[in-house]
């Protein structure tokens, strides 16, 4: 597999596991079991009034890349940057598709929130939308205790870019001020990354990104609940919905990392992989997710099967974000990691679609 084949695999990944979780994020698993039988739900299922509809999350990881694209941009043309800045304006961007008024002064630029289909509120979190609408300023940390995990399910993009850990448990910050809110999305996208650009295995990935960030102040409890479903894999404790339920409901980012790790380790394929990670009481579509990004920048866009692939929502941006992401990491990959600071030549079609703002 190239690059780009890992950047889509993740991304679109991401994106099936949120399609198959959305009928049931808000079921129990004995709810889940009644309406779709004993094996629960594995096929896609009408949501939002269309099967393959993807949630906040997928609208979310969208606006995050976007993002971190117009910072490499801009920071390349003017020389200098702040990245969770820009993400965060990237960010509000979504909220104004969510029918809310920013009070900071939001520019409505690039193509991405042209896009209707992005237009359309799918169960947005609390959290989420109140740090995001009361900002005053870009890049203002969120003033809240919260540790939900939508800081955790929006930022895959950042294990394109260097310095991922800090990018996304930065940008992170920006809705949720609990440190387990969003070091656990520092992680996520430390992990993420070391299995795209170094090629290792999940379980490698998670015990050297733990060996690197475990020990960061405010990282106990993600630390615990990834270190446990180490110890479930080494002991081979494969997760099923009664033991999904004993580790927690994935509503914290913490448990939903831990979930999504959990069943991406023990899992035959992507699809189950996927499947085993949205059977559960909880939150099925961020843990779907999670899962569903790991499992993708592990195997590839290859790994997701054909059906989801042709239903799933926002497919056709999803597959543009990859590839504008690959062309311009290409040139990151040329300069210094820090890529704030650097001077590079871009043609008119990415300066277009990505204003360093």
């Amino acid at each position: 597999m190239d690059k780009l084949d890992r950047i889509r695999g993740c991304l679109l990944g991401g994106a099936v596991g949120d399609a198959l979780g959305a009928p049931v994020e808000f079921m129990g698993w004995a709810d889940i079991q009644a309406r779709f039988g004993p094996k629960g739900i594995t096929e896609f299922a009408p949501a939002y009034g269309q099967k393959g509809a993807v949630t906040d999350d997928t609208q979310m990881m969208l606006f995050t890349a976007e993002g971190l694209l117009r910072a490499f941009v801009g920071g390349s043309s003017r020389g200098i940057c702040h990245v969770p800045a820009v993400i965060h304006h990237a960010l509000l961007r979504w909220l104004l598709t969510q029918d809310y008024a920013p009070v900071a002064d939001v520019q409505s630029t690039g193509w991405l929130i042209k896009h209707q289909a992005l237009w359309s509120r799918r169960a947005p979190g609390n959290t989420c939308i109140q740090a995001l609408a009361a900002a005053k300023r870009f890049g203002e940390p969120a003033q809240n205790d919260s540790k939900g995990c939508g800081a955790v399910m929006r930022v895959a993009p950042c294990a394109f870019f260097g310095n991922a850990f800090e990018y996304a448990s930065e940008s992170g910050r920006l809705t949720h001020g609990h440190p387990s809110g969003h070091l656990a999305a520092g992680i996520f996208a430390d992990v993420l990354q070391r299995m795209v650009e170094q090629g290792d295995s999940l379980d490698h990935a998670l015990t050297e990104s733990l060996e690197r960030y475990g020990r960061v102040v405010g990282m106990d409890e993600v630390r615990s609940a990834l270190e446990r479903v180490l110890f479930y894999f080494y002991e081979g404790f494969r997760p099923t919905p009664e033991r999904i339920a004993r580790l927690g409901g994935g509503w914290v980012a913490e448990e939903a990392l831990a979930i999504g790790v959990w069943c991406a380790l023990f899992a035959d394929s992507l699809e189950h992989g996927v499947v085993m990670a949205v059977n559960h009481d909880g939150d099925s579509d961020s843990t779907g997710l999670i899962a569903g990004h790991l499992l993708g920048a592990k195997c590839g866009v290859g790994a997701i099967p054909a059906q989801w692939l042709a239903q799933v929502e926002l497919r056709d941006v999803i597959e543009r974000v990859a590839a504008d992401i690959e062309r311009v990491a290409a040139d990151i990959e040329r300069v210094p990691r820090e890529f704030c600071g650097m001077y590079g030549e871009f043609d008119a079609e990415i300066v277009r679609d990505y204003p360093g703002d």
